[in-house]
C-alpha cells in the first residue's frame, strides 16, 4: 500500500531541470574514514553528494581522497562553496569546482559569522547573482529568512536551502512555520539544509512540504553513521509520505473514533 500511495502521489525531485529520485542529500565531511563515508552515503540512498571545494583534494588518484571514493556515475557530486566568508571567495570555488570537473550545479555558501556560521544573506544574493549570470545552476544556502529567499529566487536559484537550525547543532527543525512559508511562496524547490539531528527530525521537517533535506554532521558523527543514514532515509520517506497523505484535523477535544450510535445494551 505504502509503495502503491507514493507512486501514484509524489513524482520526482527536480531542479534545474534534472530529476532525482531521493529527497535525502548528504554530505562528505567529518566522517572516521573514507569506507565509513562510503558505507554510509550507499546506505542513505542519496544520489546527490556534496563535496566542500576549499577542503578537498581535488585530485581523483589520490587514493586517501573523497572523490578517489566516490562514482561520479553513481552519484551526482555537487561541488559546495563551504568554508568561504565573502561573495569573492564563493565565486572563485564555485568556478574552481567547475574547472576541477564539476557540473554546473553549485550548493553555494557564504558565511557572514564565524562563531554562529549563519549565512551572509548580502553576499549571498551577490554571489549567486553573479554564479547565475556564468550558468551555474545555484543551490543557495541561506537562513529561514522569507525575504531572502524570495530574493534569490528572483535572482535566479534553482533551489533555496534554508537552514532548519545552525550547522551541526542537531537542534533539529526550530521554526517550522517559516519553512512552510519560505516553501509555500516560493516556485523552486526548497531543500532544508543544516540543524537536521536524528531520524525523527528528518521526518518532522518533510512534513512542513519542503521537497528535501540535505545533511551532513548527523550521519557523519553518529555512532554508527550507516545505521543513522538508513534511518535518516527512513525518515525522509516516512515525512514525505505523510505530507501527501494529509494529517487529520488537530482538536483540542476528544472525538470517539468508534460510532457512538447502535451501541449494544
Amino acid at each position: 500500500m505504502t509503495t502503491s500511495v507514493s507512486a501514484q502521489t509524489d513524482s520526482p525531485l527536480t531542479i534545474g531541470g534534472r530529476a532525482f529520485r531521493s529527497r535525502l542529500m548528504v554530505g562528505t565531511g567529518k566522517y572516521t574514514d573514507n569506507q565509513t563515508m562510503v558505507d554510509a552515503i550507499e546506505a542513505s540512498g542519496a544520489e546527490i553528494v556534496t563535496v566542500a571545494v576549499r577542503r578537498v583534494d581535488l585530485d581523483r588518484s589520490q587514493q586517501e581522497g573523497i572523490l578517489h571514493h566516490l562514482d561520479p556515475d553513481k552519484f551526482f557530486l555537487l561541488a559546495n562553496t563551504a568554508g568561504c566568508f565573502t561573495a569573492d571567495e564563493a565565486i572563485r570555488y564555485a568556478r574552481l569546482g567547475r574547472e576541477a570537473g564539476f557540473n554546473e550545479f553549485v550548493k553555494l555558501e557564504v558565511i557572514g559569522d564565524r562563531e554562529t556560521l549563519m549565512p551572509d544573506n548580502v553576499g549571498l544574493i551577490e554571489a549567486a547573482t553573479t554564479l547565475v549570470q556564468e550558468g551555474f545552476q545555484v543551490m543557495a544556502y541561506t537562513n529561514d529568512d522569507i525575504v531572502t529567499a524570495l530574493r534569490l529566487e528572483d535572482a535566479g536559484c534553482a533551489t533555496v536551502m534554508p537552514l532548519a537550525s545552525p550547522i551541526g547543532s542537531g537542534l533539529g527543525l526550530l521554526n517550522p512555520y517559516h519553512i512552510r512559508t519560505i516553501k509555500q511562496r516560493l516556485s523552486v524547490p526548497v531543500i532544508v539544509d543544516a540543524g537536521v539531528g536524528t531520524a525523527s527530525d528528518a521526518c518532522v521537517t518533510m512534513e512542513q512540504g519542503v521537497d528535501g533535506i540535505l545533511m551532513n554532521t548527523a550521519i557523519a558523527k553518529a555512532d554508527d553513521p550507516a545505521a543513522m543514514a538508513r534511518a535518516m532515509r527512513l525518515g525522509v520517506e516516512a515525512g514525505r509520505l505523510a505530507y501527501l497523505a494529509g494529517r487529520m484535523e488537530r482538536r483540542e477535544v476528544a472525538i470517539p473514533s468508534s460510532p457512538t450510535t447502535g451501541l449494544l445494551d
